[in-house]
C-alpha cells in the first residue's frame, strides 16, 4: 500500500493560488476559464485584497490591469496574474523586512 503524502505548505499554497485564479476565471459568459476579463479581474481584486483596493486612487486597478496584460488582449492569463502575485509578494517582503530591526552578530 503507498504511503500517503500530506501535502507541504508551499504545495498548499500553490493549490490555493490555483484555486483562487479559476473562482473568478470564466465567470462571465463570453469569458475562457483559463483568463481574467477586466470585470472579473476586478472582482478578485475587490474580493480577495480588500485592504489593497479600499486605499488605491480611482483608475489604479485600470492601470493595474493594463500594465499585467502583457500581450494586451484584455484578459490575464495564470501567467499575467502570477506576476501581480509576485509583485504584491515582493512588496509585502519588502516592507516586513523593513520593519524587522537588524540582528547584530
Amino acid at each position: 500500500m503507498a504511503k500517503k503524502i500530506t501535502p507541504t505548505e508551499t504545495e498548499r499554497c500553490i493549490e490555493s493560488l490555483i484555486a483562487v485564479f479559476q473562482k473568478y476565471a470564466g465567470r462571465e459568459i463570453t469569458n475562457s476559464r483559463n483568463t481574467l476579463s477586466k470585470t472579473e479581474f476586478l472582482a478578485f481584486m475587490n474580493a480577495e485584497l480588500p485592504s489593497f483596493t479600499q486605499n488605491q486612487e480611482p483608475g489604479v486597478l485600470d492601470r493595474m490591469m493594463k500594465k499585467l496584460d502583457l500581450n494586451s488582449d484584455g484578459q490575464l492569463t495564470f501567467d499575467e496574474f502570477l506576476n501581480l502575485i509576485g509583485g504584491l509578494a515582493e512588496a509585502c517582503h519588502a516592507s516586513f523586512t523593513r520593519a524587522q530591526p537588524v540582528k547584530k552578530i
